[in-house]
């Protein structure tokens, strides 16, 4: 199964949200603890679009039909103007999707989106522990900046966070 890659739209907000979703309600890799509505997501949406960043999803064709089966998106990383060259990354996947190239796929295309802006430093965090993320960012070239302990508690567990990071050329 191949994956397509394209800009991310206002139609694709539900199929978005429903990724997500599963994410906050059965895992750690989000702090978020109450699902979002598909009308919140449009507006992340919209404000990353806003921000003239990059959100892309990610669709498998099965039995005739394409699915959106991920998104990777960037952000501001701070809202002070000596930040405006550095983004958070994010990816998401279903949960059918995980462990088929789409999740490095999908960030190589963000990261090639980013190389064509002005971004110089992309940041990904990831909660500890998640061995497949930071597998994924390091065999996308990011190294490990920086380690946060305990600073999330759900799910009944202290939670550590750490961040990867990747300087753009240019």
């Amino acid at each position: 199964m191949t994956i397509f890659i394209r800009p991310a739209s206002q139609a694709d907000a539900k199929a978005i949200t429903d990724i997500y979703n599963h994410y906050i309600s059965n895992t750690v890799v989000t702090f978020e603890e109450t699902p979002v509505a598909p009308v919140a997501m449009a507006d992340r949406l919209q404000g990353v679009q806003s921000a003239l960043l990059p959100w892309l999803v990610g669709e498998a064709e099965s039995g005739g039909q394409s699915t959106v089966v991920g998104y990777a998106y960037a952000t501001p990383w701070k809202n002070r103007s000596a930040y405006l060259y550095s983004v958070e990354s994010s990816v998401y996947l279903a949960p059918g999707a995980v462990g088929r190239g789409f999740g490095t796929a999908l960030y190589t295309a963000l990261l090639d989106e980013l190389k064509r802006s002005s971004v110089h430093s992309v940041i990904g965090g990831i909660s500890l522990p998640n061995a497949a993320s930071v597998a994924l960012h390091e065999r996308l070239g990011f190294r490990k900046i920086a380690h946060l302990q305990e600073v999330g508690y759900k799910a009944g567990q202290w939670l550590d966070v750490g961040y990867w990071q990747i300087l753009l050329p240019g």
